[in-house]
């Protein structure tokens, strides 16, 4: 009958209709091939992708790991370098040793009974390409410098006297929490040679127990001021709890270097020295310091690295 041809013919469109929508659903829902696919989809492929980066780098701590986040580091080291004016990117200190060199005071260093008292050196024995930067006393406070080394990750150690650091603590303990160690350069930084024994073991006591109060522990390392020690220097350094007593290789200037070895130029663990100094006293800033500096170390092959690691 007509009015069963016509029910039918709804019924099939109506049927039509219904599959074309399930289709059209499932077109939104399911991507095909090459596809980008939706906002799940996109984050599910993230975490594909990041899974598959941990995955190549390695479990924590494995040499694959290590490799991948120096990697990472250098990518950000090489922005920071072209940020602060250098001419290379410093170079990537290698992984520190397992067990820390045996330190011994070096040839012409010796002061009577030095076997039993804080070995004074100048280099570190190590056979890898690094050096170790140090910077002396704290009487330029230049916030320029705390950015810059941390952007660069140039490891320093400071090893400060209280006259000079004592008009803003708070410099010192900010670069204290950004990684670097702080160390003894006595309260006054007077001759110590011209000193009594009891005077000079106020001076690196007093120090010692200064840098306790201000930053939470006792240094084990010190460096007299100038260089210049006798035997009471170290006998009241060990007094003291001052385990090793480094001086320098080499030191560093906004416009040149110094040299101590009789070849002008550094080898494997030397120790470079340089001074928190600004332009009213160099021909230059510590940025400028830091930009001959590293501009000499990266040249010649060397790495930067924590003298802490091994001493």
């Amino acid at each position: 009958m007509p009015g069963n041809g016509l029910r039918a013919r709804r019924c099939r469109r109506t049927l039509a209709a219904v599959l074309l929508l399930a289709l059209a659903g499932s077109a939104c829902t399911v991507p095909g091939p090459g596809a980008q696919g939706g906002a799940d989809s996109g984050a599910d492929s993230g975490a594909e992708r990041r899974s598959a980066k941990r995955q190549q780098a390695g479990p924590p701590g494995s040499p694959a790991d290590r490799a991948e986040r120096v990697k990472r580091a250098q990518v950000a080291r090489a922005a920071a370098a072209r940020k602060w004016g250098l001419d290379s990117t410093p170079l990537a200190a290698p992984e520190p040793p397992a067990v820390k060199p045996r330190i011994t005071t070096r040839k012409g260093f010796e002061v009577e009974g030095a076997d039993q008292l804080p070995p004074v050196f100048t280099t570190v024995p190590v056979d890898q390409r690094v050096v170790f930067l140090t910077i002396d006393d704290g009487r330029e406070k230049d916030p320029e410098l705390l950015r810059m080394m941390t952007e660069l990750q140039i490891p320093y150690s400071s090893f400060l006297s209280d006259y000079l650091i004592s008009d803003d603590y708070g410099y010192f303990r900010e670069m204290r929490d950004r990684g670097v160690s702080l160390h003894n350069h006595t309260l006054n930084h007077r001759y110590m040679p011209g000193l009594s024994y009891a005077e000079q073991k106020h001076e690196i006591c007093g120090q010692q127990d200064r840098l306790a109060k201000r930053y939470g522990t006792r240094p084990p390392l010190f460096r007299p001021p100038y260089g210049n020690y006798n035997q009471d220097t170290l006998r009241a350094a060990k007094e003291c709890g001052v385990k090793a007593v480094p001086l320098w290789a080499a030191e560093a200037f906004p416009d040149h270097m110094e040299w101590r070895e009789w070849d002008r130029d550094l080898h494997p663990g030397d120790i470079i020295l340089t001074h928190f100094r600004g332009t009213d006293e160099w021909e230059g800033s510590m940025a400028d310091m830091i930009r001959e500096v590293m501009r000499t170390v990266t040249e010649k092959g060397y790495a930067v690295a924590r003298l802490e690691d091994y001493v």
